[in-house]
């Protein structure tokens, strides 16, 4: 469990590619990681399989690779990197799995003045999920949802977000990962089930 608050970000260096891909990626935090421990990677919940000075790896097995954008990694990627949510510590982003729900493109990116404004397709799918000051996680990253149209909804980043994660590199055509705030996940399947009872 993580709260969506990116510690750091890594560098991807290398992918050796097999059944799935094992990722080496250098960063400020891998020397202090633990093999067998869950690291969020732009809000994909990882397994630490190495580690050694300054760098870790992980591997993504094809289910991963399908639902993600790790697919489109490549040696040179900066990755937001979040370590899991130690008991009673203070939750101050919100409750974030590290189970990514859907891959989502950016269709619009503005400036606002210190506001850089982020649009995304809304998936039909998924649009109850996505409500107006709700919260969503967009590569690990927990935002609040700004603004919800018809077909997009658009999150507001502020400097220090687009210093310290690598949403600052998002373009218009740039994909990312997406996970639904699991509240309104659990409260919509608890409504579901009852109306249909």
């Amino acid at each position: 469990m993580f709260t969506g608050l990116i510690e750091c970000t890594g560098v991807i260096m290398d992918l050796r590619h097999g059944d799935g891909v094992v990722v080496t990626v250098e960063s400020p935090i891998s020397s202090e990681l633990s093999i067998g421990q869950s690291v969020s990677h732009d809000g994909t919940c990882l397994t630490i399989i190495e580690k050694g000075e300054g760098w870790h790896r992980v591997e993504l097995i094809k289910p991963t690779l399908e639902k993600t954008i790790a697919k489109f990694y490549v040696p040179g990627t900066h990755v937001n990197l979040e370590r899991s949510l130690k008991v009673g510590s203070r939750l101050e982003g919100h409750i974030v799995q590290g189970h990514v729900d859907t891959v989502l493109q950016c269709v619009e990116v503005k400036e606002e003045g210190n506001t850089r404004w982020l649009s995304f397709t809304l998936p039909t799918q998924h649009a109850h999920l996505i409500i107006p000051e709700g919260s969503i996680a967009i590569n690990g990253v927990s935002l609040t949802v700004a603004r919800v149209e018809k077909k997009t909804f658009s999150v507001g980043l502020i400097p220090h977000t687009l210093k310290v994660t690598n949403l600052g590199q998002v373009e218009a055509g740039t994909y990312v990962n997406c996970e639904f705030d699991i509240i309104g996940r659990y409260l919509f399947r608890f409504w579901e089930t009852y109306n249909k009872s």
